[in-house]
Parts: C-alpha cells; sequence; structure tokens
C-alpha cells in the first residue's frame, strides 16, 4: 500500500488534493476533530486516486494492451459506436470498470496514429452497467496503426465520474502504453477488438493499464479498415 503512494501524482490532481488539504487544515485550525480526520482520511485518499505509477509496458507490435487498470466486467459482441467509424459489424468489445480505487489514467493499447476524437454527451448511470456503452457522457478514439488496422477505445463516465478528459487530437501519434486521458472519479474503458484478434483476458480479470495484454492481432486484420473524420 505505501509503494503506491510513493509514485508520481497525475499534474491534474494536484488542485483537487490542494482543496482537500485546505479544508483539512482549517477544521485543524478550528479544533474540531470528528472533522478533521475524515478530511485527513479524504487528502490522502485523493493523493492515492491521482496517483501515475510508471508501466512496463510490452513492446511486441501485434499485441493489444489494457487502456485502463481495473475489473474486466464483461466481454460481448457489440456494435461500436457511430462515430468510430468502424461500421455496423459486431466486434468483441471489453469493458473494464474502474473503481475509486484504481488509478484512472488511460493508456493506448497500441501504436498509431489518431483517426477519430469524438465527444458525446450522455448520461451518468452506473459505470458497470452494459447500457452504459450507449447512454453515458462519452469520449471515443480510433486509432490507426501502421498496418492500416484501426482500433476503437472508449472512456465512459459513471454516475460518480462527472469528468472526461483527453489528451490527444486527430492526427496525433500515439505509442504502446502512452497516457491519452483519465476520467474523474469512477468510470469504464471500453475497447473493441479488430476482426481477428485472439482474446487473452475474461471476465472477473483485473488489468493493469498500459502492461496487461489483452489481445493479439492475427493475419486476418491485416485488411485496413476505414475511420470517419471529425
Amino acid at each position: 500500500m505505501l509503494a503506491n503512494f510513493l509514485v508520481p501524482v497525475l499534474q491534474d490532481g494536484w488542485r483537487f488534493i490542494a482543496i482537500f488539504a485546505g479544508i483539512t487544515f482549517l477544521a485543524a485550525l478550528t479544533g474540531a476533530a470528528w472533522l478533521f480526520w475524515p478530511l485527513f482520511v479524504l487528502t490522502l485518499w485523493s493523493i492515492y486516486f491521482f496517483r501515475d505509477p510508471p508501466r512496463g509496458v510490452p513492446q511486441e507490435d501485434r499485441l493489444l494492451i489494457a487502456p485502463a487498470d481495473g475489473l474486466v466486467q464483461m466481454v460481448v459482441d457489440a456494435v461500436p459506436p457511430a462515430e468510430l467509424g468502424l461500421g455496423e459489424q459486431p466486434l468483441k468489445r471489453v469493458s473494464i470498470f474502474l473503481s475509486v480505487f484504481d488509478v484512472h489514467i488511460n493508456r493506448s493499447p497500441c501504436a498509431g496514429t489518431v483517426d477519430v476524437v469524438a465527444y458525446r454527451p450522455g448520461k451518468f448511470v452506473n459505470a458497470a452497467a452494459d447500457k452504459a456503452s450507449e447512454d453515458n457522457e462519452r469520449m471515443a478514439i480510433a486509432l490507426r496503426r501502421a498496418d492500416g488496422v484501426v482500433v476503437g477505445f472508449v472512456q465512459i463516465a459513471g454516475w460518480v465520474a462527472r469528468r472526461i478528459v483527453c489528451y490527444v487530437k486527430p492526427g496525433q501519434g500515439l505509442a504502446a502504453g502512452e497516457r491519452f486521458g483519465h476520467i474523474r472519479f469512477g468510470s469504464r474503458t471500453d475497447l473493441y477488438l479488430p476482426v481477428g484478434a485472439r482474446l487473452l483476458v475474461a471476465p472477473g480479470q483485473r488489468m493493469i493499464g498500459g502492461e496487461t495484454v489483452i489481445a493479439e492481432l492475427g493475419a486476418a486484420d491485416a485488411t485496413p479498415r476505414s475511420a470517419v473524420e471529425f
């Protein structure tokens, strides 16, 4: 547990940490012990939540790695969001649920160039629910690999998370495991596997963003997929 605290903190998190720490300090000045200790724990939790640990990213090009920490909530065949431009054919979707105790930084599942970054407003239902993929606020990203294959992944807000942050723009290159955004505070990340990819994870398995291998691309993935321009 201590090792999880002694890691770099996400730059965006310092203002929240400062707010919690400031309120905690005021509670200490007033001598309100009943208020100080819960706020002190909340300040420590905020440091823990915004941690940005280094990751050992697999370098094999044909592998797709986890875009987020968390638990594989479900693996289903689903039609990708229209804004990804991946067509209407159902693809294997791996949904990773992030609790408030998981690292909330999102990482690219492979190397490539960003084709699509599309935001869609929506609801804030429980991110663990299947309908969250369609109903909730989301940010969809399509990444074109050097071989022409397009991989789609989606940041999805939950009932606690009210803020999706995306760092990338169309035309930007990403390395495998590179940070592309984060979500505050509880959330979900969906990864759509290209046709022919071999799934290597199962529901209930815990993911380490930027490290855990989710799938392996096969020869069938050599056919390029088109992505719409936004």
